[in-house]
């Protein structure tokens, strides 16, 4: 029988997992400090746990931490990851390093359910959920992990579509047993499905970001089929509900596409659709992926929507465009080749 992995387990979960070996319940903090604290790779490793007790965990478990196979290197310092994803998958992360901070992409399933016109990880269709071992392990196995500032849950995968693991792994990077980060280092960002976006925002502390990309509802559901099930303005309308104005930040992403959302037209039914949310803007350009008729819009027309926007009391930001050359920018991530050569990376 394949080893459980230990890595990505919750404090109750490591609690019960010592009381089923008949193992001291103190073990449970020990174990967690030798996972998230001290970042062993090896149950060995743990030197304060008795032999007895490594030789019971080891009859059972294993560490489950697996770097990387493949990395690949933009001119722009960005670094895109490839992991191993359960059995013969793969999924991507991607390191962004700026000055003073240091952003990890992080992805929650292989694929995606959601297939946005305009992102490559839709295209590749869905094949498995991530487990919170192995969206942990893109944190944990990070050549750069020391370096981490923040995490954004933007990679592969819609996060509110695998709710339960996702929440499991932001418990371990914020709980003082874990990681130990403040929620405000992290952000967790959705096309915005009913089941689990409520319960994301009273669970978690984390920052949100809502993929918008229309405030038209019929242009939208072109763009985004996930409309249909839970409308733009349902959501803010439930979005209203709660204080975004102090520490915790609400935003929203936009892609600028030529000819299409980038008139000012647009920026007049943002305000109104937005009018009343203590949130921002996040403009991104858009970048061209095979087989899909989107043009991105020109630098100086989205720096017109930004200015229109913030002018009239949205405060609003163009997103620097990080990796383009190595298929690590937003919309870009896919690993459908690699699916396809999987035995060559096995």
């Amino acid at each position: 029988m394949p080893k459980q992995t230990l890595l990505g387990l919750t404090l109750t979960e490591l609690q019960e997992a010592v009381k089923r070996l008949g193992m001291p319940g103190f073990a449970a903090k020990q174990i967690a400090s030798w996972l998230y604290d001290k970042k062993v790779n090896s149950i060995d490793d743990m030197t304060n746990l008795s032999l007895k007790h490594r030789d019971l965990l080891k009859d059972i478990y294993e560490v489950g931490a697996d770097a990387p196979v493949e990395a690949m290197h933009s001119v722009d310092g960005t670094v895109k990851y490839l992991y191993r994803a359960g059995d013969k998958h793969f999924v991507e992360a991607v390191y962004i390093p700026d000055e003073d901070r240091a952003t990890l992409c992080v992805s929650s399933q292989v694929g995606c359910k959601m297939n946005c016109k305009f992102c490559m990880t839709g295209k590749q269709g869905f094949t498995a959920n991530l487990t919170a071992n192995q969206i942990i392990n893109q944190i944990n196995s990070l050549p750069e992990r020391d370096k981490l500032t923040n995490v954004v849950m933007m990679g592969m995968g819609e996060p509110l579509d695998n709710l339960d693991e996702v929440l499991k792994a932001l418990e371990i990077m914020t709980a003082s047993y874990g990681y130990g980060w403040s929620p405000k280092r992290i952000t967790l960002s959705t096309v915005g499905l009913r089941k689990g976006f409520q319960r994301f925002i009273e669970e978690s502390e984390c920052h949100l970001a809502v993929s918008l990309h229309s405030p038209v509802v019929l242009q939208r559901r072109e763009l985004m089929p996930a409309e249909k099930a839970f409308s733009i303005t349902e959501m803010v309308d439930l979005l209203k509900n709660y204080d975004f104005s102090k520490q915790r930040r609400l935003s929203f992403e936009y892609i600028v596409f030529k000819g299409v959302n980038d008139s000012l037209l647009y920026a007049k039914e943002l305000l109104k659709l937005l009018r009343g949310l203590d949130c921002r803007i996040n403009l991104i350009r858009f970048h061209t992926i095979p087989g899909v008729d989107l043009e991105g819009a020109d630098m100086e027309t989205m720096t017109k929507l930004r200015d229109y926007l913030t002018s009239h009391g949205l405060f609003t930001t163009i997103r620097a465009s990080r990796g383009e050359d190595i298929f690590a920018a937003c919309g870009m991530l896919s690993t459908a080749k690699q699916e396809e050569n999987k035995q060559e990376l096995i």
